[in-house]
């Protein structure tokens, strides 16, 4: 075996076989030239397009342009495409085939595909025999993510009005209820403001003691008014706290249910375009030169190892 292969018979046998080697090479030439024409290959044209992720969240510990890519492969984008490209008749697939959605996504995978660059960009390329399509394709993608990204906040933010409105509206029920008590105690005791009213109620009575109108009509009103402060006044600061808290609350809830309103309404993108795609006018698919290369090549290769065999026999 290591006289098979040895150096110095190899070369022996190639310049003693050289005209053989030069006639392979120049039929592999021919013949892979021919065979990776557009009779036997069909040219594809590659589009392609770069793209930034913007006003979007992350969901987990990958980036945006991660949760970006993961948007651009989902089925649902890819769905849309088989359908608004017909995709099935340009691949080929028959639809009543019972793997037919197996053949479509893995046709898709050879022809799409959507992958992060050092920059950070999500890079969609698309490869179709038509390159007005693959471009069209690469534009659709796009429209595609924004809406599907535009889909899912929107259904986040509508899930929040509902949540903040029916918040809402049991705060402005309970603001009613403790609105409606403090009225009623206010009207039997007099008492509008407990904090506001107890020091100027206290000055007023202290004034009058102090002045020696302690029996005086005015001085028993303030002494009525004392009493009810006495004893329903615990009542009412817990009343008035409750009213004050029940307001900060809904003026909370109104702030974020405005803002998810908002945000609800809105109609923005979600991807910044850095790389328009357009119609290829050189075909990327197949490369010809490599093409001959490679059977050229191989074709050489084997005719030494025959060489080698028909030599081996020999002796």
């Amino acid at each position: 075996m290591d006289s098979f292969f040895n150096n110095q018979r190899i070369l022996e046998i190639i310049w003693k076989r050289k005209m053989h080697f030069v006639i392979i090479g120049i039929v592999a030439i021919l013949l892979s030239a021919v065979f990776s024409s557009p009779t036997f290959i069909r040219p594809k044209f590659k589009s392609v397009a770069r793209v930034y992720p913007t006003n979007i969240w992350t969901l987990s510990n990958e980036s945006e342009t991660e949760q970006m890519i993961e948007v651009l492969n989902s089925n649902d984008i890819k769905f849309k495409m088989f359908e608004a490209f017909n995709l099935a008749d340009v691949y080929e697939i028959n639809k009543e085939d019972p793997k037919f959605i197996t053949y479509m996504l893995d046709k898709y995978s050879k022809n799409v595909s959507v992958s992060k660059t050092e920059f950070e960009t999500a890079e969609i390329k698309v490869m179709d025999y038509d390159p007005q399509r693959a471009s069209n394709m690469c534009d659709s993608i796009i429209l595609y993510y924004n809406k599907k990204v535009r889909s899912l906040h929107k259904q986040k933010d509508k899930e929040m009005v509902i949540i903040t409105q029916s918040a809402l509206d049991k705060k402005y029920t309970e603001l009613a209820g403790v609105e409606q008590q403090l009225d009623s105690l206010r009207t039997a005791t007099g008492i509008i403001s407990f904090n506001e009213q107890v020091p100027e109620l206290t000055r007023g009575y202290m004034t009058a003691l102090a002045n020696g109108r302690g029996n005086a009509p005015d001085t028993k009103k303030i002494d009525q008014l004392y009493n009810s402060f006495s004893k329903d006044g615990a009542k009412a600061t817990l009343l008035e706290a409750r009213y004050n808290r029940t307001l900060n609350v809904i003026d909370s809830l109104t702030i974020l249910h405005d803002m998810h309103v908002t945000e609800y309404e809105k109609d923005i993108t979600y991807s910044h375009v850095v790389e328009y795609p357009f119609p290829a006018d050189k075909k990327s698919y197949p490369v010809r030169w490599l093409i001959v290369l490679l059977s050229t090549v191989s074709a050489v290769f084997l005719g030494l190892l025959v060489f080698l065999v028909l030599d081996y026999q020999k002796e």
